[in-house]
């Protein structure tokens, strides 16, 4: 089963500082819902455990990550695939894109195209939808409050 989705977040820090996270181990980690380990295996390559609920079904998933087309501090694509056992797998990849907002802030953009097939396909399009997209906010929006002002200066 395929599935799309776009997004668009302002995030209260300039472009240099949002790319740095971008590729920072330990705020991905901690903006990612359900992750369990998040390792840096190069500067492009990273390995991921995530527990992931989707209707009924909630499964561990193990997976890697690539990032490619790298054009620091504006955009890169990065790439996955994770397998969670009886549940199925997922795999897929989205570009993300960074510009100047208002106010010093940076406005991140992103595109993505994912592939899941297995039990988790079988809960059926709407509900995977509703989940990537409730996981995408949940990232954004842990990921934004890392970098807040208010989590800084704490």
């Amino acid at each position: 089963m395929a599935m799309t989705m776009t997004g668009e977040y302002t995030i209260p820090a300039d472009r240099q500082t949002v790319w740095n996270a971008l590729n920072d181990q330990d705020v991905l980690a901690a903006s990612i819902p359900g992750c369990e380990s998040f390792e840096k295996k190069s500067d492009t390559e990273f390995s991921a455990v995530a527990t992931v609920k989707i209707g009924p079904v909630k499964a561990k998933f193990k997976g890697d990550v690539t990032l490619s087309d790298i054009d620091a501090p504006n955009s890169y694509r990065i790439s996955g695939q994770g397998q969670g056992g009886v549940a199925g797998f997922a795999k897929g990849g989205a570009t993300v894109s960074l510009k100047d907002g208002e106010d010093g802030g940076t406005v991140l953009t992103y595109d993505v195209e994912a592939h899941v097939g297995g039990k988790i396909a079988q809960v059926g399009q709407r509900l995977i939808n509703g989940a990537a997209k409730k996981t995408a906010d949940q990232f954004f929006e842990n990921f934004r409050n890392r970098l807040s002002p208010d989590q800084n200066a704490a």
